[in-house]
């Protein structure tokens, strides 16, 4: 993509509706979760935004307010129960209520089967979806006090296709996946839509694994953006998706859907 194009979807507001709603993004700091605020922010939306790296929030942060936004930045590890009650409770304190979550935040860990420890699986299961049962127990109820809300959880593209390694990634994006199902059946008499986006490899994320799908392998021949999936967020938050919810959107570029890749032959 032309960087010209990306800022311009980075930037651009859609979505009159969700001006002046609060939503809290997880994983806010870098990557995925930066660009989904920046986006919310620039949508007119107020931003809450938490990760383990306090200085990586400040830079979003920063960001947020040269352009005119408001933004809380929490400091926060998701893996511990007694941080998620203290996120809630400062951006509740801040903002008064949530009608967004974004769930991105994720422990990246990618070991062979034989090297994968307890401890790596536990805290990976409990960055990804233990913290959002947690996270939705906390703001469920204020979304269905007052008639609506959005929820989206950031699987990715290996839950569907997986590589070799990365087993606890692979199975806790599995598991969001499906309480996204479970949670969009469950309250949408509620007022509230839940929906996934699983994307495939974007240009800032860490790469999983040396042999990381290149480029020429990805359909339409290049990765995609942090700016790109912020805009289906948006997207997904607004009254323009109002008919969508319990699905998986996978923003990949193709990968998903390709069974061999090019030049080879079954």
């Amino acid at each position: 993509m032309p960087l010209e194009l990306s800022h311009l979807i980075e930037k651009t507001p859609c979505f009159a509706d969700v001006r002046g709603r609060v939503a809290l993004v997880t994983g806010g700091g870098t990557g995925i979760g930066r660009g989904i605020a920046r986006r919310l922010a620039s949508e007119g939306m107020h931003i809450a935004i938490c990760g383990r790296r306090a200085e990586r929030l400040a830079e979003t942060a920063d960001l947020i307010q040269q352009a005119g936004g408001k933004v809380l930045a929490v400091p926060c590890d998701v893996s511990d129960a007694a941080a998620i009650d203290d996120l809630c409770e400062r951006t509740l304190g801040e903002f008064g209520r949530v009608d967004a979550l974004i769930h991105n935040a994720m422990a990246m860990h990618f070991p062979a089967f034989e090297e994968m420890t307890l401890e790596r699986w536990d805290q990976t299961f409990a960055t990804a979806p233990r913290a959002a049962f947690l996270l939705c127990q906390r703001l469920i109820p204020g979304m269905a006090e007052r008639g609506h809300g959005g929820i989206v959880f950031v699987s990715s593209v290996l839950a569907q296709r997986p590589n070799r390694n990365g087993l606890a990634y692979v199975a806790a994006k599995g598991a969001l996946e499906a309480m996204g199902r479970q949670l969009a059946t469950a309250f949408a008499d509620a007022g509230i839509r839940v929906n996934t986006l699983a994307p495939g490899r974007i240009a800032s994320r860490r790469e999983i694994s040396e042999d990381s799908l290149p480029n020429e392998l990805i359909p339409v021949g290049r990765a995609g953006t942090p700016a790109e999936m912020a805009a289906i967020v948006a997207f997904l938050l607004s009254h323009q998706s109002s008919y969508i919810t319990g699905q998986v959107i996978h923003a990949d570029g193709g990968t998903s859907v390709q069974l061999v890749p090019p030049g080879v032959h079954l």
